[in-house]
């Protein structure tokens, strides 16, 4: 939740959580955590003052931060031509002498099948953080493992902990392994699963130029992708394994930042090769943060080609609503189908399920919506292709 300037960093205060017979209970995103007898003040940000360089793989592991996430989404397609979009996310938060709490959500847009399954996890804990280290204890790369079912299964009576989903990786060379429980399948109305190999194809896109992003009162965070990783493997759902290739668009943010706004939107956009501009895949992530209102008061993006990573200002592009869809489940009206405007490159963005919605009030306690869509539009007047995500989040009961 994500997901800024970056969309999931500028409100998400995240998962940091009280223990109660083992279980994490949800912490809203809005309100930093008040503990009522502190034994000691949150660690400091940094042995050295912000910004830092970003250095590989170093920093792909984890920080001593208040608020940390590895957040990938991407799409698949099966031998058999079925279409998949998924998401898988961990998110970490470290609050006083409280250890660190974590949250992991996976989702699976059944794009071919027009179905959409979520389930959610969380522990408290530094078991979950597998990480390799140098000899100064350094990580040099990630391997984050989630067992701890949701607390809202495990109040009616599932198992508090099971085999682990597990997101590692290092240098853009990833693995994800997911599979759901008993429990967690009929919540999520299928049982389903992944194993997917990782490899970027691009080396990391540093977002507002150094991969530092400065909120003024609300913290700072620092912010690069992956914008375009190839992607093999397995997808299991309702029995089948079914052999499945795409592309993965990754996100690692981390700082000491509380919440500031209302919401966000946040668009991840992969464009196809355009021959008839001579151009390679494109990729282009843009960011509204919007206050408690609803209206905007940050805008800005990042393009992404080659080997280079270029800021967009939020002057420099326009997105347009194009419809909506209220959801059955919470009531909740999001907007739904978009149109990106940028210089001379018009996007159109249309949701390939129209209920893609997360209700992850149980861990994170925030309700969102983030779905995979179909690219079409115009580059410089030339017809454009390709697949995106987009995620919505506003803050409310």
């Amino acid at each position: 939740m994500r997901r800024p300037p970056v969309p999931r960093v500028a409100v998400l205060a995240m998962v940091a959580a009280l223990m109660t017979s083992g279980c994490s209970a949800p912490i809203l995103a809005n309100p930093p955590l008040v503990f009522p007898s502190p034994q000691a003040p949150s660690p400091a940000p940094s042995t050295a003052p912000d910004p830092i360089p970003i250095s590989f793989p170093l920093d792909d592991g984890p920080h001593d931060r208040l608020t940390e996430w590895w957040y990938y989404t991407g799409h698949l397609r099966a031998e058999d031509g079925r279409r998949f979009g998924f998401e898988a996310v961990v998110f970490r938060a470290e609050r006083g002498s409280v250890p660190p709490s974590w949250a992991a959500h996976l989702a699976l847009t059944d794009e071919s099948g027009q179905a959409f399954h979520d389930v959610q996890r969380a522990e408290i804990g530094d078991q979950v953080d597998h990480s390799a280290r140098d000899a100064a204890g350094r990580p040099t790369g990630f391997d984050l493992q989630v067992a701890g079912l949701s607390p809202a299964l495990v109040a009616a009576g599932a198992p508090a902990a099971a085999a682990p989903w597990r997101l590692a990786g290092a240098d853009g060379t990833d693995r994800i392994e997911a599979t759901l429980t008993a429990e967690e399948a009929a919540a999520a109305g299928a049982a389903f699963g992944l194993q997917l190999d990782l490899e970027s194809a691009r080396p990391p896109a540093r977002h507002d130029g150094d991969g530092f992003v400065d909120f003024g009162a609300g913290g700072s965070s620092y912010y690069y992708s992956r914008t375009r990783m190839a992607a093999t493997g397995t997808l299991e759902l309702a029995g089948a394994r079914l052999a499945v290739e795409g592309i993965a668009w990754f996100d690692h943010q981390w700082g000491d930042f509380v919440s500031v706004g209302g919401g966000w939107d946040w668009f991840a956009i992969n464009v196809d090769p355009i021959p008839e501009r001579e151009l390679d895949s494109q990729e282009i992530t843009l960011s509204v943060v919007r206050d408690a209102a609803g209206e905007p008061v940050l805008r800005y993006g990042t393009t992404a080609w080659d080997d280079s990573a270029t800021r967009i200002d939020g002057s420099q592009f326009e997105v347009e609503t194009l419809g909506s869809w209220t959801s059955p489940d919470t009531g909740r009206t999001w907007p739904s189908g978009w149109r990106v405007t940028l210089n001379d490159v018009v996007i159109d963005l249309a949701p390939t399920v129209l209920d893609q919605e997360l209700d992850t009030r149980a861990t994170t306690g925030v309700v969102y919506w983030e779905g995979s869509q179909r690219v079409s539009g115009s580059w410089g007047g030339a017809p454009i292709s390709g697949e995106a995500y987009v995620e919505i989040t506003r803050y409310g009961p």
